[in-house]
């Protein structure tokens, strides 16, 4: 026997009226309840279902011309429940795509509280209800997968990133008040949210700026006082852009923008966009920033040609030392970078130097904010730091993963094949690699990339777009433009052999031919750029320790370089079985 049930029909007036007379159920009791039509959705949570659903009815609501309304009770509901069923669905909806979130994302929560967990399978079934009656498009798990659900700014933040976005509103709103122009950094490992902070911060200032009485703001939420008038009258048409310098993540991001009322597609930029666009930015919020590039290394040279000129039209001259973070700067009044120069992974990336200069103007300004937990790898926040040591060729304590599942394969095909075993399972499993293979297919579709012995074959990614969401991703490898910033739940990585052990000086070292990223290893005395071995074993470091972090689940590991492989293996297991 269920402990719930959903009452509901046509949004109208004389069916609100009836509620008042239906009992103490409709007027003192914790319920959730879902407005909506076939665009867009509403869910809130109420004690009195029949006073909220005349307040939505009331003709300055924006929620009046919704169609249907459904009302859900459990006997066993209570204010904690209800908000938690409420932000669960209101991530959901998001996620699923279908329909329009039309809630301020300020007041999703995941607080904890008495017996929890009891409630949680009520919850899948009141969600399995909805879907049946046609709210819900997709299975949880399907949704879970999604981009649309892991980019959406409808999320319930940590206590750390909720301090990091109050500090970033604070300040801004002070500087706006003052017309005082202002930079700040977000410093944050792989994983520690950095993507999920600018989006959920852009849609709060968004929303902020287009805030009237009618709204229901949730009181309790930590960012309620940003709405008051003082503050919406400063967020009130601000123009914002959300920069964002991979190809394969702004594609995504887009799409969450373009279903996300109150965003636009057209915020997802790339530097080249902001340079395009007319006039000045109130605020550009660049995620990724250590993925900003300088002068060198363009994918073509007509690229090279280009950077030139837009140096010379913001600045007056070519001047090489100008990076895209100078273009940012130039093209908006205040600016929010989001950066770890971990991930830093061509040379064309802009400089450490750069990067920790920016870090030093916004502490002196009191401008920095720092996301330290892990939030993707089940293993916890030691896992990155660990895994970065051990590439590094340093050998730290072991550090408990718990159940995370970290695997080494003396087998490619192996662990190709475990790999197909988790995405039939769980979806969201893919291959990886390093630069250590030359893209051959590129031109020749019938060859492949990496072969490794008599029962190894497979080709890199054929697009980088999107590549993790393709329908031929399953069967290929990624390479690190297609995964950084992603979340997977599984990833098989392959250490290629532009990696190995020199048993003469006991330590990794690079095999600079077997490097086949040409913009990943160049050189430039015309741009002050000098890939020296050092240089390029930091950014092969970066690359795999990203690459090591994508899995939330786990991470299989197979070394090529055998003597590696066995050095590797030993430092890896002994963290595993810590």
């Amino acid at each position: 026997m269920t402990s719930f049930e959903i009452d509901g029909g046509p949004f109208t007036e004389t069916a609100v009226e009836a509620l008042s007379g239906a009992g103490e159920k409709y007027t003192n009791w914790p319920v959730v309840y879902v407005l909506n039509d076939a665009r867009s959705v509403y869910v809130g949570e109420t004690l009195n279902a029949s006073k909220r659903m005349r307040q939505h009815r009331d003709p300055k609501s924006h929620n009046r011309e919704l169609k249907r309304y459904r009302i859900v009770l459990g006997e066993r509901f209570n204010k904690s429940a209800c908000l938690d069923l409420e932000s669960q669905l209101i991530r959901y909806f998001s996620g699923d795509g279908i329909r329009a979130v039309r809630n301020l994302n300020d007041g999703v929560t995941d607080a904890d509280y008495y017996d929890r967990p009891s409630y949680q399978q009520t919850f899948s079934e009141i969600f399995e209800r909805l879907r049946a009656e046609g709210l819900f498009t997709k299975t949880k798990h399907e949704i879970e997968n999604s981009d649309l659900f892991k980019l959406s700014p409808f999320k319930a933040l940590t206590v750390e990133q909720r301090a990091a976005v109050e500090g970033i509103l604070d300040a801004l709103f002070d500087d706006l008040d003052d017309g005082r122009d202002s930079m700040s950094v977000v410093q944050g490992a792989a994983g520690t949210g950095k993507t999920i902070v600018a989006i959920y911060l852009i849609k709060l200032l968004r929303d902020i700026g287009a805030a009237d009485e009618s709204d229901e703001i949730e009181r309790d939420s930590v960012f309620s006082d940003y709405f008051a008038r003082g503050y919406r009258e400063l967020a009130g048409g601000l123009k914002i852009g959300f920069v964002i310098p991979q190809q394969s993540l702004r594609k995504s991001v887009e799409k969450v923008f373009k279903r996300t009322p109150g965003l636009e597609k057209a915020m997802a930029m790339s530097p080249w966009d902001v340079v395009k666009h007319e006039g000045m930015f109130d605020l550009l919020v660049v995620d990724e920033a250590h993925r900003l590039n300088r002068r060198s290394g363009q994918a073509h040279p007509t690229m090279t040609t280009r950077f030139g000129r837009v140096n010379e039209q913001l600045f007056g001259s070519d001047d090489h030392s100008r990076s895209q973070i100078d273009w940012i700067r130039a093209k908006s009044r205040h600016q929010l970078f989001f950066v770890d120069e971990g991930q830093s992974v061509r040379p064309a990336d802009v400089p450490i130097e750069t990067q920790r200069s920016l870090l030093s103007e916004a502490q002196r300004e009191h401008r920095f904010h720092r996301l330290l937990t892990q939030m993707r790898v089940k293993a916890g926040t030691d896992y990155v730091g660990y895994v970065r040591e051990v590439f590094a060729g340093r050998r730290p304590a072991p550090v408990d993963v718990g159940d995370y599942d970290l695997r080494f394969f003396d087998s490619p095909a192996e662990m190709r094949d475990a790999i197909r075993a988790r995405e039939a399972e769980s979806g969201l499993a893919r291959m990886l690699a390093g630069y250590g293979y030359e893209w051959v297919s590129k031109k020749d579709r019938s060859r492949f990339d990496i072969v490794i012995g008599d029962d190894f074959r497979m080709q890199w990614n054929r697009t980088d777009k999107d590549w993790i969401n393709s329908a031929t991703s399953p069967d290929e490898v990624g390479s690190i433009h297609t995964v950084q910033g992603y979340d997977l739940n599984y990833a098989g990585v392959i250490v290629g052999p532009e990696l190995r052990w020199s048993p003469e000086e006991q330590r990794i070292v690079v095999d600079r031919k077997n490097y086949f990223d040409k913009r990943g290893k160049q050189s430039s005395q015309k741009f002050g750029i000098n890939t020296t071995d050092d240089v390029l074993m930091a950014l092969i470091v970066n690359i795999y320790t990203v690459l090591m972090t994508r899995g939330m689940l786990g991470t299989y590991v197979y070394v090529h370089d055998e003597e590696l492989r066995a050095v590797l293996d030993e430092a890896l297991r002994l963290r595993q079985r810590s």
